[in-house]
């Protein structure tokens, strides 16, 4: 059998964390969870290690500070990476992506290399967005498709699942982004390799509880990264 782990990486999630981990192991009881913490003042680190003792399945990484959503993958990453598990799905901890949903993207792995819980391969499907926000999520992803000539719809987006074979190939101490901007290399950088990428319908729905952590850095970084994709393909410094 197949062993799949979901990757999540928090700072001040005690109220979503401890929801979460609940309702993954109740909808998936073989899965494993590690939860990548840049030491949360709010006890999310101590909480998921006090877990972690009591069910094998449950796994934590202490990290010492708040180093930003790319670094806290890549950490995710190699943890995998070194242990046995054959699939790894990345999401967000407040339930802006639906926990049912990891098992539709386990079940579109099994043909494919990464794939993407997508807000805009149908339509627009975001809730409780402001409209600012939302167009900049969505321009941001067309502007990505443009540039780089990545056929993806949602280039930015952080519900993904990915075969450990794509992992493996790539090399994680090269990925230094942040935010939106990491969204976008991991997936440039898996199309560029020519593993198969595939899209799948998600909604998402803005978080009820805790505090978004995007910022104007991340979105300039973004805006930036796309640009040095391009040249460094074209150069052959992916």
């Amino acid at each position: 059998m197949k062993k799949a782990i979901v990757v999540i990486p928090t700072y001040n999630e005690c109220e979503n964390i401890e929801k979460m981990i609940h309702r993954l192991i109740e909808l998936y009881p073989n899965i494993h969870i590690l939860v990548v913490d840049d030491n949360s003042p709010d006890g999310t680190g101590k909480y998921v290690e006090d877990k972690s003792k009591e069910d094998d399945r449950i796994h934590v990484i202490h990290r010492a500070g708040k180093l930003g959503l790319g670094t806290a993958y890549v950490a995710g990453f190699k943890y995998v990476l070194e242990r046995d598990y054959d699939y790894v799905v990345q999401m967000d901890a407040d339930f802006s992506h639906d926990p049912k949903d990891v098992g539709r993207l386990l079940e579109a792995i099994e043909e494919n290399d990464l794939v993407i819980g997508s807000r805009y391969i149908q339509g627009v499907n975001v809730i409780n967005w402001p409209m600012s926000r939302l167009l900049l999520s969505y321009f941001a992803s067309i502007y990505t498709r443009v540039i780089t000539g990545m056929p993806v719809m949602d280039a930015t987006g952080g519900f993904k699942c990915f075969k450990r074979e794509v992992l493996e190939k790539l090399n994680l101490d090269k990925v230094k982004s942040n935010g939106y901007s990491f969204q976008i290399e991991m997936n440039f950088k898996t199309y560029k390799m020519n593993f198969r990428i595939k899209e799948i319908p998600i909604v998402f729905t803005d978080r009820v509880e805790g505090t978004s952590k995007m910022s104007k850095k991340i979105v300039h970084e973004a805006v930036a990264m796309v640009w040095k994709l391009r040249f460094r393909s074209i150069l052959g410094r992916l």
